[in-house]
């Protein structure tokens, strides 16, 4: 284990604060969760069998998914101030924006097929008022009624998640 350590912890640390947008407390955390597991199943850490480095990020990614997924992840995590990159980094982190897209998403899958329907077509392909309404095939009033009331359900479903605007 100290060898195991020594060969990664370093690696480990930066990954860990980059999942968790560096958030310190919570970078150590994931850490110590991944060494901990890495510690149960030492017989699975064999070079021969693959990467150790590479099982031992998956781990730490699973779990940060895990800690997302559950409702003390989802509390932490706020639309309206995402965290901030360390600026020491060269290449900008995206992982907060990724994990972001996944709530938005799930909470999008949420709502109903109608609801839906208009936000994709007006909010992700830019489609005017107009054109969603004729590639729906309803009136122009529907689309803005609908679209009123998707959001409404989106931010209330955002808001059952632990999103908070």
């Amino acid at each position: 284990m100290q060898q195991l350590h020594d060969e990664h912890a370093g690696a480990l640390w930066g990954y860990c604060l980059r999942l968790t947008g560096h958030d310190r407390p919570r970078a150590e955390d994931l850490l110590q969760e991944t060494l901990l597991r890495a510690w149960r199943s030492s017989r699975l850490l064999d070079e021969s069998r693959g990467s150790v480095r590479s099982w031992l990020f998956t781990v730490a990614r699973n779990l940060a998914i895990d800690e997302w997924r559950t409702k003390r992840g989802r509390t932490e995590l706020t639309v309206a101030e995402p965290p901030e990159p360390d600026g020491s980094q060269g290449a900008r982190d995206h992982t907060d924006q990724l994990l972001l897209s996944w709530v938005v998403a799930d909470a999008i899958a949420r709502l109903s097929e109608d609801h839906r329907a208009v936000l994709l077509r007006c909010y992700y392909r830019g489609m005017s008022v107009a054109d969603a309404a004729r590639d729906l095939d309803i009136p122009e009033g529907t689309v803005k009624s609908r679209t009123h009331y998707a959001l409404r359900a989106l931010r209330l479903a955002l808001e059952e998640m632990g999103v908070t605007a």
